[in-house]
């Protein structure tokens, strides 16, 4: 059966790091599982490869949508699929990399097949919210669809606007098409989580890389997109942590300072998410640093690495 490696984390961890120095070794290619790297000119926020890492190992899923695309769990999970295919015919191990829960699960677990993003049916979802508000629509749900009202907030629009979208072109809720069955991955995935014991080291990690990012331009890289594409703050892309805060800044809601704090627990936060879901994943394995040598002891990790 193909394999593949996983090798995610909370945000700062040194997913990244443990991932190249692998590659150093061993001939894989890199499957970012990161839903903000998948979007173009989103460089500095995301912490995306550079060129000199993108040279050092094949990536896949960098790159792959405009900020103003719908990106779902669904496409990512249609095309790692076929990525962690395609490697593993050309001989490399696959490696995904990242730390987007979510997608994680819905790979290892499966996911609903349900219809593409259509974007003239979004765009009435979208108009009817303006006219009437998004407490309207999530009233909408409850009447089409109860128990998906439950689990989405009225806030959540995204995850509201595509339920919405699920039964206007399906004519079945989104709940029903998610019971009949999940799509699954194919392939065997050995998951590796580095889970830092010092929540304390993390969050100096996390506030070095953002005040890094703010050195590296990220303000300049927000309003370059502000200029390229016809964003809003509504768009996935822009409610990704660090690029909320600085559109804020940007819209004077704001001070530097301010932002830069707020960015700052935004990523905290985030993290002890990540660290949330992680402990719920019954078969990852856990080391404590990103350590090359810890990952080589793990017996799972070894076996897939002998054909690699």
């Amino acid at each position: 059966m193909t394999q593949a490696l996983v090798i995610t984390g909370p945000t700062a961890s040194g997913k990244s790091a443990l991932a190249y120095a692998l590659a150093d070794r061993f001939n894989l290619e890199v499957i970012t599982v990161d839903s903000a790297q998948v979007y173009t000119d989103m460089d500095i926020g995301t912490a995306k490869p550079d060129a000199a890492q993108q040279a050092l190992v094949p990536h896949h899923l960098l790159d792959i949508r405009a900020p103003t695309e719908p990106y779902t769990t669904f496409d990512f999970c249609q095309d790692a699929r076929r990525a962690i295919a395609d490697v593993w015919a050309r001989g490399r191990l696959p490696v995904l990399v990242g730390g987007t829960m979510l997608y994680l699960k819905a790979l290892r677990d499966g996911i609903a097949n349900l219809p593409q993003a259509n974007p003239a049916v979004r765009l009435e979802i979208l108009q009817a919210a303006e006219a009437n508000g998004w407490p309207w629509l999530h009233d909408e749900l409850k009447r089409i669809d109860p128990e998906a009202a439950l689990r989405i907030k009225p806030t959540d629009r995204q995850r509201l606007q595509r339920a919405l979208e699920v039964e206007r072109l399906t004519g079945r809720t989104l709940t029903a098409l998610q019971a009949q069955g999940q799509v699954g991955l194919g392939a065997s995935l050995t998951e590796v989580a580095i889970m830092p014991e010092s929540r304390a080291s993390l969050h100096r990690q996390i506030e070095t890389r953002f005040d890094e990012m703010l050195n590296q331009g990220l303000v300049a890289e927000v309003e370059h997109l502000r200029e390229k594409f016809a964003l809003h703050e509504a768009l996935p892309a822009m409610k990704a942590v660090g690029y909320r805060q600085v559109w804020q800044y940007l819209e004077d809601d704001l001070g530097f300072d301010e932002m830069r704090q707020k960015g700052i627990i935004a990523t905290r936060q985030l993290a002890k998410r990540q660290f949330t879901w992680l402990r719920s994943f019954e078969t990852v394995k856990k080391i404590s640093t990103p350590s090359l040598d810890a990952l080589l002891k793990i017996d799972a990790v070894a076996n897939i690495l002998i054909k690699a």
